[in-house]
């Protein structure tokens, strides 16, 4: 082949992997062995020609940003906090906001219920938990359910219980987005439910104060987790222009680092359950402080930060 025609057939192609920047590892590595593919053939045939050493450069510069990017790699842990899992918010804010609305709408349903139906709390609750906590009220400790194992005993379990139910809640993602769904619904009618027995009682702002010490972030965790399962469904029900299976795949890794963006989240809740919120004789300023940063740290890193993010990057690249 004469050179004017290699150039021909492939500079396009030289010229986008110079101007459009990647940081993504596969697709620098598809590039270099391109590259260097290139750079063989015009060795072979056109040792000395100027198409040689261009293509020599842009195969050093991509070696380069290989290297760089295996650097960056180290780093991964604070990248991955810092920026991938908050553009993913971004990216599924839909999915998180179906959850929410989902998760709302059940405890809405569990309330009302629970005001209509004397049955419901018990149905919902169980016998022995309602009779348990009437006891405890009677007593004048109606929050002493926290109290009644050890606290290392108690994160354990709960943290355990919790990771357990964030993963089933992603994973049943993959019946297209039906699990998730169903299991927002049985969970917030149960937190509505319960909720309401308390206010029922006169016990609300009580119940708020003790209760979402830990609930705020316990919550919180659901929710995501609900979005994650809606997001690894998404990629079945919506493929846009790739393949089923392709979007699924993406679908997944992308559902897959939100549902393990959680594991804090539910291990500081845990925390809170097992070691704080059975205090209940906690200063009111204290279980109030406890309660709003968590819901602020929610808001701005699920929320706001994202959203930051996002703008910094298209303003990168208009300039």
């Amino acid at each position: 082949m004469r050179e004017a025609l290699f150039v021909k057939q492939n500079s396009e192609k030289w010229k986008r992997y110079q101007q459009m920047r990647t940081e993504n590892s596969d697709e620098l590595a598809e590039r270099f062995i391109d590259i260097t593919n290139d750079l063989a053939y015009a060795n072979t045939f056109y040792p000395k020609s100027k198409t040689t050493a261009y293509l020599n450069g842009l195969a050093a510069v991509l070696h380069q940003s290989i290297y760089k990017n295996k650097k960056e790699d180290r780093n991964r842990f604070i990248t991955f906090w810092k920026t991938e899992l908050p553009v993913l918010f971004y990216t599924y804010r839909k999915q998180l906001l179906y959850s929410l609305l989902f998760f709302l709408l059940s405890a809405s349903i569990g309330a009302l219920s629970a005001k209509y139906d004397d049955s419901f709390v018990r149905l919902i609750l169980g016998d022995g938990y309602v009779n348990m906590t009437n006891e405890n009220i009677a007593k004048g400790d109606p929050f002493g359910v926290y109290k009644r194992q050890g606290e290392m005993e108690m994160f354990l379990m709960i943290a355990a219980n919790n990771t357990y139910v964030s993963l089933l809640m992603f994973v049943s993602g993959i019946f297209l987005s039906i699990g998730p769904v169903f299991f927002m619904l049985r969970n917030g009618v149960m937190i509505g439910a319960f909720e309401y027995y308390f206010f029922s009682k006169g016990l609300g702002l009580e119940s708020v104060l003790t209760i979402w010490i830990h609930g705020t972030l316990e919550i919180s965790g659901i929710i995501i987790a609900g979005a994650a399962g809606l997001v690894l469904g998404h990629g079945l029900l919506f493929p846009k222009t790739y393949t089923r299976f392709q979007a699924f795949k993406n679908s997944a890794k992308d559902g897959t680092k939100i549902a393990l963006g959680l594991i804090p989240i539910i291990l500081v809740a845990a925390f809170f359950e097992g070691f704080i919120t059975r205090h209940t004789e906690m200063p009111l300023f204290l279980s109030i402080s406890i309660l709003a940063v968590s819901l602020l740290f929610i808001i701005w890193y699920v929320i706001l930060y994202p959203s930051k993010l996002h703008k910094h990057h298209q303003t990168i690249e208009n300039a």
